[in-house]
């Protein structure tokens, strides 16, 4: 065998090469886009009744996360008063202080709702009711829970620091809160759904 004949069996080896790993990795991608249909038929293939188990599922795992974080809040403040400083307080700090306890006792009333419509619901047939109206209650009580936060900053802020410390404090505290809660699930991208596809899945 010649050297150019040499020469053109390795570039045709290599081509072949070339090839098989083409096609193995047109296969991989082949298996993804299989795989991500796959969980879109399962989930078209979900009927009404499964779906609101699901989506009531779902949001009970959310409100426990959230109904820990407000009850240890709450608690805290409710044993202000009894610190041998409350006294010292001024009259906006006092102030201040109830609204924030307020809003914490509404935003433990407001979490722990959609148990407690289950429980008085129970065996009704009331199950897209329950989804929809916890749904809404959920949201307003997350938009309580940071406005409340929002006050505890502000309060902790001006009692350390003063009235425009406290300021900064709870309005950056109200933007973090939007920023993470409304603004990135609001603006994600999602990648290969179109508008006319999303659904309340």
């Amino acid at each position: 065998m010649t050297t150019g004949d040499s020469s053109r069996q390795a570039g045709q080896d290599q081509d072949q090469d070339r090839d098989r790993d083409h096609d193995h990795d047109h296969d991989h991608d082949q298996d993804h886009d299989d795989d991500a249909r796959t969980r879109d038929e399962q989930q078209d293939e979900e009927t009404a009744a499964q779906r609101l188990t699901r989506n009531w599922s779902e949001l009970l795992q959310e409100l426990r996360v959230t109904q820990t974080g407000i009850q240890v809040l709450t608690g805290f403040l409710l044993t202000v008063p009894f610190n041998s400083r409350f006294d010292e307080l001024t009259s906006l700090q006092r102030t201040a202080y109830l609204i924030v306890l307020s809003g914490a006792i509404i935003s433990t009333a407001l979490i722990m709702s959609p148990a407690a419509f289950h429980r008085v619901l129970f065996r009704h047939g009331e199950r897209p009711w329950l989804v929809d109206t916890a749904n809404q209650i959920a949201r307003a009580g997350l938009a309580m829970v940071a406005l409340t936060t929002g006050g505890v900053a502000f309060l902790a802020f001006e009692v350390v620091a003063g009235l425009a410390a406290g300021v900064i404090a709870g309005v950056l505290a109200m933007v973090v809160f939007a920023g993470l809660w409304v603004g990135i699930p609001v603006w994600q991208p999602r990648p290969g759904r179109r508008p006319a596809e999303r659904d309340n899945r």
